[in-house]
């Protein structure tokens, strides 16, 4: 396999995996911003993200695997094709006969760590307000 079929098997993947999770994927710009957003290394441009679409260009591994968090797929599946031996596994928020819910355990710690210090402190800030709320009842 050439480079150049690695670099269209990724796309074709992304892309699938882009529309998967519901996302414009016809505003490279509008992806370079959510990818940013979720993303702790330098940002990438929306010139890039149209490289990544169309093809041209592969992300370095620390991008492929931030990738795959945010649109809930395997880093290997994103830039192999390649499926995990362990059965994956959709996070989920599963209501219980209780009524209450409960939230898949390895999913929100994922999405967590893809947030920027402001964002995670105001997760934490709404997490103990709803605390508080909860003791007061």
């Amino acid at each position: 396999m050439t480079l150049a079929d690695e670099k269209q098997g990724f796309s074709k993947r992304l892309k699938e995996a882009i529309r998967r999770a519901r996302i414009d994927m016809s505003s490279p710009t509008l992806v370079a911003r959510e990818f940013n957003l979720r993303y702790h290394g330098n940002p990438v441009s929306t010139q890039a993200v149209r490289k990544w679409l169309s093809g041209k260009a592969l992300p370095s591994q620390d991008k492929i695997r931030a990738l795959g968090l945010w649109l809930d797929v395997s880093a290997p599946w994103l830039r192999f094709g390649e499926v995990e031996r362990k059965e994956e596994r959709q996070p989920s928020m599963v209501r219980q006969d209780t009524g209450s819910y409960r939230l898949d355990h390895g999913w929100p710690s994922k999405k967590f760590d893809l947030l920027n210090d402001t964002h995670r402190r105001m997760v934490v800030e709404i997490i103990h307000a709803l605390l508080r709320l909860e003791g007061k009842q």
